[in-house]
C-alpha cells in the first residue's frame, strides 16, 4: 500500500500513527496509576485484626516484663560479676601476704605476734566472706534472668498458637482481598477490552483512527500486561478461563469475517468486469498489483508476463492499450504513462473533498 501513497501522503499518514502511539502511552500510564492504585479502596489487614486480643494482650505484657527483668538481671549480673572478681582478687592477695606472714613468723618464732595472728586470720576470713557474697549475688542474678527467660519462653509458645491460628484466618481473609481487588481490575479492563474490539470491528478506518488504535493499543496492554500480573496464582483458574474466552471471541470474530470475505469475493467475481473495476479504488487496485495479485479476487499473477492482460482466475481486465500511443499499460492506470493521455478504462479521477486518511488495509 505504500508504493501506491504520494510521498507526503505516506509521511502525514507516518505522523498520524506517532499520534496513535502517544496517545496511547499517556493512556497507559493513566491506566497504571489507576490500576495500581486499586488495592488502597480495601482496609490493610494486619495479624492483630485476627489474634484474640484478651489472651494475647497478657501474654505479650509477660513477654516484655520478662524482656525487661532479664536485661535488668543481666546488668546487675555484670556489676556483681566486677565485684566478684574484684573481692577475689583482694582475698587472694590477702591469703598471699598472709602466707608470707606466717613463714617469718615460724621463722622467729615471737610469741607477742599471737594477736596479730589472730587479727589477720579475722581479715582474712572477712575477705573471704565477701567474696562467698560476691558470688551468692551473682548466682541471685543468674536465677533472676533464668525465671524471666522460662518465663519468656513460656509466653511466647502460648502466643505462637494464637499467632498461628490468627494467620491462618489472615491469609484467608488477605485471599479474599486479592480476589476483591483482581475483580475490581478485571472490571475496570474487561470493558476497555470490550470497547476496543467494538472499535476495531467498526471504527479502525474511520476518520479518527489514530485515536481508535491508540485506545485499542492501551486496552490491550491494560489487559494482558497490566491485569495479568494480579491473576490470583491459586492453580491458574482464571488465567485459562479469560485466555478461553478471549479465544473464542477472537476465533469467532475471525471466522465470521473470512467467511463474509469470501462471500463477497464470491459475488463480486459474478459480477461483470466494468461493475468490479467500479467498485476498486484506484489505491486498493494499486496495493494489490505492488503485491502481484489481481486486483478483483486476489489470487496470485505473474504481471511481469507480458502475454497476460487479464487475470486468469476472475477474468478482470489488468492491462490495455493506450487509445493515443498503443502503448501497453495498467488497465487501472489514470493516465498513459507513456504520453500521458487520459485512460478511458481507468478508474475515475478523484473529486475534490475533504481529507480521509485511513490506515493501512490488512489484506
Amino acid at each position: 500500500m505504500s508504493k501506491a501513497l504520494r510521498l507526503s501522503e505516506k509521511w502525514f499518514r507516518r505522523g498520524l500513527w506517532v499520534v496513535a502511539i502517544v496517545f496511547a502511552s499517556f493512556l497507559v500510564g493513566l491506566g497504571s496509576s489507576v490500576v495500581g492504585d486499586l488495592p488502597q479502596v480495601e482496609h490493610r489487614l494486619e495479624l492483630d485484626d485476627f489474634i484474640d486480643r484478651a489472651a494475647a494482650d497478657p501474654l505479650r505484657a509477660t513477654v516484655r516484663e520478662a524482656e525487661r527483668t532479664e536485661l535488668q538481671a543481666a546488668r546487675e549480673r555484670e556489676q556483681a560479676e566486677l565485684k566478684l572478681a574484684a573481692a577475689r582478687q583482694a582475698s587472694r592477695a590477702a591469703r598471699e601476704t598472709f602466707g608470707n606472714w606466717l613463714a617469718t613468723r615460724h621463722a622467729t618464732a615471737q610469741p607477742d605476734q599471737d594477736s596479730e595472728l589472730i587479727a589477720r586470720t579475722k581479715a582474712l576470713d572477712a575477705l573471704k566472706q565477701k567474696e562467698d557474697e560476691a558470688e551468692r549475688a551473682v548466682g541471685a542474678q543468674r536465677q533472676v534472668a533464668l525465671d524471666a527467660r522460662q518465663g519468656e519462653q513460656r509466653a511466647q509458645q502460648q502466643l505462637q498458637l494464637l499467632e498461628e491460628d490468627a494467620r491462618i484466618k489472615l491469609e484467608a481473609e488477605n485471599r479474599k482481598v486479592e480476589l476483591r481487588v483482581f475483580l475490581y481490575r478485571l472490571a475496570l479492563t474487561l470493558p476497555l477490552l470490550v470497547i476496543a474490539g467494538w472499535l476495531f470491528a467498526k471504527k479502525r478506518k474511520s476518520t479518527w483512527w489514530p485515536f481508535v488504535w491508540g485506545f485499542i493499543y492501551f486496552a490491550l496492554f491494560a489487559f494482558f500486561v497490566e491485569l495479568v500480573p494480579y491473576l490470583p496464582s491459586y492453580g491458574g483458574y482464571v488465567r485459562y478461563a479469560v485466555g478461553i474466552v478471549v479465544t473464542v471471541l477472537v476465533g469467532r470474530y475471525a471466522i465470521l469475517a473470512l467467511n463474509r470475505y469470501l462471500a463477497r469475493q464470491k459475488l463480486a467475481e459474478a459480477q461483470p468486469e466494468t461493475v468490479r473495476r467500479n467498485e476498486l479504488s484506484y489505491d486498493t487496485a494499486l496495493a494489490r498489483l505492488a503485491k502481484s495479485v489481481c486486483p478483483g479476487c486476489e489470487r496470485p499473477v505473474d504481471l511481469k508476463n507480458t502475454e497476460i492482460d487479464f487475470c486468469p482466475h476472475c477474468g478482470i481486465g489488468l492491462f490495455d492499450h493506450c487509445r493515443a500511443c498503443d502503448a501497453r499499460k495498467s488497465a487501472f492506470a489514470k493516465f498513459c504513462h507513456a504520453c500521458g493521455t487520459v485512460a478511458e478504462t481507468g478508474a475515475a479521477p478523484d473529486l475534490p473533498g475533504p481529507l480521509q486518511v485511513q490506515p493501512a488495509s490488512t489484506t
